[in-house]
């Protein structure tokens, strides 16, 4: 179905308010609010775009929290400076005020909902995510004509749960895929990854969300400077 879109212009004041801890929003030529109509409800993207995009870095959340979570505004605050425009996705049960994700299929056909809005611009666009939101990049990656795939914390299996992988989804993305992993998350430590068609970094001491223990030899600064650097990176390499 086509979009039914919404725009809520911000002030430029607002725009270039710092919206990460370590560092303010660089790049950023403009942040906009779109409501969207999708089949599983009204969706919303928060649209931070950068001067002269050469591409569209749309990210979308996880079960269990919003486009606050800290490595998604750290990537909004970043990404427009190197050329990225980067669009922050909340799936219609977070816009609608829920507090429990919908099954799989219905977060697949939210995302579906949105992505002729993320095409728009007419530029490449990376299918992204954190945890459950990285699973449903990787699952529609393909369908989608995503240029890639960036899965932060990608959730390879419930915590303590190694035989429920789910691998398969990261290892059938069938686009140039990069996993950005903290190395203690309960949900799959890097080294628990198995060897496929993807690039790992790293994010040293880091859980789930990126955040590390005050008594690690890297600073909560430092964790999302890794995450930022690695994306960075990854997206020149693309085009």
């Amino acid at each position: 179905m086509s979009p039914q879109t919404h725009e809520t212009h911000e002030t430029a004041e607002t725009a270039e308010t710092p919206v990460t801890p370590e560092s303010g929003a660089t790049g950023v030529t403009g942040v906009t609010t779109q409501t969207l109509d999708t089949d599983a409800g009204p969706a919303r993207v928060t649209w931070h775009r950068a001067a002269g995009a050469r591409l569209v870095l749309a990210v979308g959340h996880g079960a269990g929290g919003g486009i606050e979570a800290r490595d998604l505004t750290a990537l909004a605050a970043a990404l427009p400076g190197h050329g990225v425009t980067v669009a922050l996705v909340e799936q219609p049960w977070r816009v609608a005020g829920k507090k429990v994700a919908p099954a799989p299929k219905t977060l697949d056909t939210g995302w579906r909902g949105v992505w002729p809005a993320l095409t728009a611009p007419g530029l490449p666009v990376i299918s992204g995510g954190r945890s459950a939101g990285a699973r449903v990049a990787c699952r529609t990656a393909t369908e989608l004509g995503a240029r890639a795939v960036l899965a932060l914390s990608f959730p390879l299996h419930p915590p303590g749960r190694p035989e429920k992988s789910r691998a398969d989804e990261l290892l059938g993305t069938g686009v140039p895929t990069l996993v950005v992993q903290g190395g203690n998350d309960p949900f799959g430590r890097p080294e628990e990854f198995p060897a496929g068609p993807y690039e790992l970094v790293e994010v040293a001491h880091g859980d789930h969300g990126f955040a590390v223990p005050k008594r690690a030899a890297v600073t909560q600064q430092e964790a999302l400077a890794a995450v930022t650097a690695a994306v960075v990176t990854w997206t020149a390499s693309l085009g």
